[in-house]
């Protein structure tokens, strides 16, 4: 059974995303609402991490290293100024996406393994990750045209 493959890769990712959040809060501490709200979302991060692990155990979980690739490939450090910010609200935005189509295909194979209590973990843990994408888009939304137009 493969989905012991998608439950490692979607766990490790929920725990970089985490690793992210908190890398940007604290490269960003200087803007008003960044730091706690990137704190919040890595915490919520932990807490899909956590609610995977008895389904990791039941299906034997298997960690690919994709996950950590994307991390290291996106996060080499946080970046400086409007710009920089930016770029890092970016970057955790496609770490994000790789979790939240990761949640579908994992929901997909619960469905046909009828595991209901993983569908149920599955449906939560997609939402919160979609409003962490509409907040990953609406910050950048707020801050493309301070850095992209306004920028010394």
């Amino acid at each position: 059974m493969h989905l012991a493959h998608y439950l490692g890769l979607l766990h490790r990712a929920q725990l970089n995303l985490a690793d992210a959040f908190r890398q940007v809060a604290a490269a960003h501490g200087d803007e008003p609402d960044l730091e706690h709200l990137c704190e919040q979302q890595a915490r919520v991060c932990d807490r899909h991490a956590e609610r995977l692990e008895p389904f990791a155990r039941r299906y034997s979980e298997q960690v690919p290293d994709e996950p950590d690739r994307l991390h290291s490939e996106l996060f080499r450090g946080t970046r400086t100024g409007g710009l920089g910010l930016l770029r890092d609200l970016q970057d955790l935005y496609l770490m994000a996406a790789e979790c939240d189509i990761c949640w579908t295909i994992v929901g997909q194979a619960a469905n046909g393994a009828r595991d209901r209590d993983l569908l149920e973990v599955v449906t939560r843990c997609e939402t919160e990750t979609a409003v962490q994408l509409k907040w990953l888009r609406t910050r950048m939304r707020q801050a493309a045209p301070q850095a992209l137009v306004v920028a010394r």
